[in-house]
C-alpha cells in the first residue's frame, strides 16, 4: 500500500483580477496559507502559467517551481481540460468553444483542432520539463449530442465518432509517451469519455496505449448514478490522477439526472463543497490507498452554494483528515507463531 499525497488544490477556479488571485506568487502564498502542499495549474491562463514557455524553456520551469517552492508548495500536474476539449468539438458547440481558442483560429474548426493538438503536444513537453509524471485533460466530444437520441442513432455513428476521436488523440498520446508522462482523461458527462464503457471503447481504438489513463473524480459519477467505489476496483491500474470533489443527486417527482434545464442550484444533481454532498470519501481514500495510488489528492472546488474562499479554506483540512498513513505491518503480527515451512506442511498433513 502507498500513501496518497496532499492536500493539493486546482487553481483554475480561483484565478481572478484582484490580489492575491491575479498572480502565481499571490495564489501560491494564499494556497500555502490555507495548508495546501501542492497546486495543479491550468494550461489556459498564460498570465499565471504559460504551457508554451514551459515546453520551450527549462529556465522558465525553474522560475515556476521556484515561486511554488518559496511557498512550500509542489506542482502536482498540469490540467489541460479546455485545451483537450478543443481537440474534438461537435459543430453544435463551435460558437461556444471558439471562446477558448486563440483569436487567429476562431471561426475555423479545422485550424482550431490543429491548434489544440499542438498545444497538447506542448503540455507533454512542459510536463517533462517540470518533472511531472501525469497531466489531466478532457477527451472532447463528437458523439455527445447523440447520447440520448430521438430518432435513433444511425448504425455506425458512434463507432465512426470514436474512430475519429482515436485518430486525433493517438499522436498526442505518442508524444506523451515520448516524454514519459501519463495523459489522464477526466471521465465527465459532456465528453465522449463519460463513463467506464466509453473509456474502454476509446482505449481499444488507441490500441490500449499505456499513456491513456484516467483522472478519477467521483462527483461526476454521483450525478450519473454510477458506482464510484466499484469504478476504483475496475480501473485501478488506469487511475493516475484524483480530483477531490463532492456532489449530490436528489431526484424528485419533477426532475432527475437531466435537471430540467434548471440552474445549478435548482438541479437534482449538484456539485458541492467537500463534506456537503453525498460522496463517501472515507471509502474512496481507503480503496485508493489499498490499491497503491500514490498520486495527489487535489481539491477541485465547484459549488453552487458555498463561496470559493470558504470551500478552499475547508478543503485542505478535509483532505488532510482523509489521507491515510498506510500501515507497514499487519495488526495481528504480535500473535504470529513464527512457524517455518516444514511445520506448515505438518499442519496441513502434507
Amino acid at each position: 500500500m502507498k500513501k496518497i499525497k496532499g492536500p493539493a488544490i486546482f487553481l483554475a477556479q480561483f484565478i481572478g483580477d484582484k490580489e492575491p488571485f491575479n498572480t502565481l506568487h499571490g495564489l501560491a502564498k494564499w494556497a500555502s496559507g490555507l495548508g495546501y502542499k501542492g497546486v495543479q495549474l491550468p494550461s489556459w491562463a498564460d498570465h499565471i502559467f504559460s504551457v508554451d514557455k514551459a515546453a520551450e524553456s527549462k529556465n522558465y520551469c525553474e522560475e515556476i517551481t521556484g515561486v511554488l517552492k518559496e511557498n512550500n508548495l509542489e506542482l502536482t500536474e498540469i490540467s489541460s481540460h479546455i485545451t483537450g476539449q478543443l481537440v474534438a468539438v461537435h459543430p453544435a458547440y463551435d460558437a461556444l468553444f471558439d471562446n477558448f481558442a486563440d483569436e487567429n483560429v476562431k471561426g475555423n474548426p479545422s485550424a482550431r483542432t490543429r491548434w489544440a493538438i499542438n498545444k497538447m503536444m506542448n503540455v507533454a513537453k512542459a510536463s517533462k520539463n517540470l518533472n511531472l509524471t501525469a497531466a489531466g485533460t478532457f477527451s472532447g466530444a463528437l458523439a455527445w449530442p447523440y447520447i440520448y437520441p430521438f430518432p435513433q442513432r444511425p448504425e455506425g455513428l458512434v463507432e465512426e465518432a470514436f474512430d475519429e476521436l482515436a485518430k486525433r488523440w493517438t499522436p498526442i498520446l505518442n508524444e506523451f509517451d515520448n516524454n514519459g508522462v501519463d495523459l489522464c482523461y477526466e471521465i465527465h458527462p459532456s465528453e465522449d469519455l463519460h463513463d467506464g464503457i466509453s473509456f474502454e471503447m476509446f482505449l481499444e481504438r488507441v490500441q490500449n496505449h499505456t499513456r491513456c489513463n484516467m483522472l478519477y473524480d467521483p462527483s461526476h459519477y454521483v450525478l450519473q448514478h454510477l458506482n464510484y467505489l466499484d469504478n476504483i476496483d475496475i480501473y485501478n491500474d488506469k487511475i493516475k490522477m484524483f480530483h477531490v470533489k463532492d456532489a449530490e443527486l436528489n431526484p424528485t417527482g419533477r426532475q432527475g439526472v437531466y435537471g430540467g434545464f434548471q440552474s445549478w442550484v435548482n438541479r437534482a444533481g449538484r456539485f458541492r463543497s467537500l463534506g456537503d454532498g453525498q460522496v463517501d470519501f472515507k471509502s474512496i481514500f481507503s480503496k485508493l490507498s489499498a490499491n497503491n495510488f500514490d498520486g495527489w489528492a487535489v481539491l477541485e472546488w465547484e459549488c453552487c452554494i458555498k463561496s470559493p474562499e470558504q470551500g478552499a479554506a475547508e478543503g485542505a483540512p478535509f483532505i488532510q483528515k482523509h489521507i491515510i498513513e498506510v500501515t507497514e505491518k499487519a495488526f495481528d503480527d504480535f500473535a504470529g507463531s513464527g512457524i517455518d515451512k516444514d511445520t506448515n506442511k505438518k499442519l496441513l498433513g502434507l
